[in-house]
């Protein structure tokens, strides 16, 4: 067998399922090693936190405080990311074993609720929130479909196909259309039995879960013998005014099932099934055919302004006889020995280009980890970690650019300039970081950082960060600076006045208008995959995005530049 069949064979199929390739590549991976069961051992749900996608988030005994474990609530070791992102992972009172089946098993009651807890539960139903748990590091979804058109590979004719995708957690409650009633009383509904599905692969060595599945159910708690543990939850229990309501002074009960069901799923696929977004891809690639066309167009752009600018400069020079008018100044010229002038504000300007290095240099190792596939989704707050340590050991790369920055420029104050660099976007960061936990701290939510990992962040900062931008700050520093290509006039050319519309305001809103023209779809999926509880992992067209971003950026900057040059020359 040749070669090149062999590197077919083996890329095929991790070009088909990129995820099932790596997470066999990186099985061992932190959060990613598979866990084997036997019938009968003991399965813990783990209960996380309350998200919505109005509000801030809240831990999950805020508002079930009287679900909580007998031995206490024990918390879990959580990473950077999780504790950013506002994941509290606890035990639980859920319970059961492994492919045991059971029904109808008491949770917890709750005592009658005043009118302090009733608006609670109300203000919680209305705005969403939603119940997230885990089990064998996989999060409690509600299996959805939606119809998606899909193109034929051969045919090219779009059918339609129904796909079946998790939406992770299950809501608290919901608001039921009651006649006369005006969405106060009696209007909102609580679930308070719940049926987990969990899914399991067996083969002859190992058995493993592979899915979790929820369905919520609202079970009137005062009538008689509508959940029994032999025959489960009775399907006129679901009827009419049978529903559990939110009543002053009225107690409500918490059951659930575990039921176990056998699927052809492996463990190394199981992620699939949350990974698979209710968007056809189709859509996702129109994205990118709309950023190539806003990238066409300043390309185009560009081309334009420098053929006409050139040809009339030579155009010029062409018709030049003697050697006074072949040594004025006309067109470029004038400006050439204006361009390398140091800026009136050059430190800052080497603090900006420093920081902007550290950033890209974040983004793009987040971008190539996260499309490898070791910034696996089965490993929760990964990306958020990796992004934070990228960006930490990024200080080397902030302070090498920005000294050779501030060296080019011919100035000698490299140790001012360094220390902003190192603590100017940092701490513009931790102001406002600092200010919105502390409102978040006011209103109890679980996303509120706690001080240690404040504590860890500062270490982060002070202790890593700032020293290796002054390494890179003093390796660039004594490296020869870049000579200019011209010399730079001792007198400054007096620039001309401009019209209003070629002022700094229309350059402002150019150069912020077609950037988020031509990324503004792929941004507006992963907003909707955060807010609309779904995992985004569509790295590789995020990656391709970006890199038409970056084009687009550095070629817009070349249109505002020319455009400026010209219109004063």
């Amino acid at each position: 067998m040749r070669r090149r069949d062999v590197c077919i064979l083996v890329l095929t199929p991790c070009a088909s399922a990129t995820y099932v390739c790596f997470s066999n590549v990186f099985l061992q991976l932190p959060g990613v090693a598979p866990q084997d069961f036997e019938s009968g051992d003991p399965v813990k749900i783990k209960v996380n936190k309350l998200s919505s996608p109005k509000n801030l988030p809240f831990d999950f005994y805020s508002l079930y405080p009287f679900c909580k474990p007998k031995g206490g609530v024990v918390s879990f070791h959580e990473n950077l990311g999780e504790v950013l992102r506002g994941d509290r992972i606890e035990n639980s009172v859920f319970e059961g074993k492994f492919r045991k089946d059971s029904h109808c098993t008491a949770a917890c009651r709750s005592p009658g609720l005043s009118e302090a807890d009733v608006k609670l539960w109300k203000q919680r139903v209305k705005d969403q929130y939603r119940v997230n748990m885990i089990l064998d590091n996989l999060p409690v979804g509600q299996v959805r479909v939606k119809k998606v058109k899909v193109k034929d590979a051969e045919t090219g004719k779009k059918t339609e196909r129904v796909v079946r995708f998790y939406e992770r957690g299950f809501p608290v409650g919901h608001v039921v259309d009651v006649d006369g009633d005006d969405g106060d009383d009696g209007g909102v509904v609580v679930y308070n039995h719940f049926v987990f599905k969990v899914l399991y692969h067996a083969d002859e060595t190992t058995q493993r879960v592979v899915g979790f599945e929820v369905v919520p159910y609202s079970v009137d708690s005062s009538m008689d013998g509508a959940c029994d543990p032999k025959t489960g939850l009775r399907a006129d229990a679901l009827e009419g005014n049978r529903l559990q309501r939110i009543t002053k002074g009225e107690a409500m009960n918490f059951t659930y099932d575990i039921v176990y069901v056998p699927s052809e799923i492996t463990w190394s696929t199981r992620w699939e099934s949350y990974l698979t977004m209710p968007t056809s891809k189709d859509v996702h690639w129109f994205s990118i055919v709309n950023s190539l066309m806003v990238l066409l167009f300043l390309t185009g752009m560009v081309a334009m302004i420098m053929l006409r600018t050139l040809r009339r400069d030579i155009s010029a020079y062409n018709d030049l006889e003697t050697a006074e008018e072949a040594a004025e100044e006309t067109g470029w010229k004038l400006v050439h020995g204006d361009v390398f002038r140091p800026p009136k504000f050059a430190s800052w300007l080497a603090v900006c280009v420093g920081t902007g290095t550290q950033v890209l240099s974040m983004v793009v190792g987040s971008m190539v980890l996260s499309v490898m596939g070791v910034l696996s989704p089965a490993n929760r707050g990964s990306l958020g970690t990796a992004g934070i340590f990228l960006f930490v050991f990024s200080g080397v790369f902030n302070g090498y650019a920005s000294a050779r920055a501030y060296r080019s420029f011919k100035m000698t104050q490299w140790k001012r300039t360094t220390t902003r660099a190192a603590l100017a976007f940092p701490m513009l960061v931790s102001t406002v970081f600092l200010l919105l936990n502390f409102l978040v701290w006011g209103q109890r939510s679980s996303g509120a950082v706690p001080f240690w990992s404040l504590f860890a962040l500062m270490f982060l900062w002070f202790g890593v960060s700032v020293p290796l931008t002054f390494v890179g700050s003093f390796v660039g520093y004594r490296k020869e600076a870049p000579e200019d290509p011209v010399r730079t006039n001792k007198i400054p050319r007096q620039v001309p006045e401009t019209a209003w519309w070629n002022g700094w305001l229309t350059t402002v809103v150019m150069g912020g208008v077609l950037p988020f023209g031509a990324v503004f779809m792929e941004l507006f999926f992963i907003l909707s995959s955060l807010w609309q509880q779904q995992v985004y992992y569509l790295f590789g067209i995020l990656t391709i995005s970006y890199t038409i971003m970056a084009v687009t950026c550095a070629e817009l900057a070349i249109v505002l530049v020319v455009r400026v040059d010209v219109l004063t020359c």
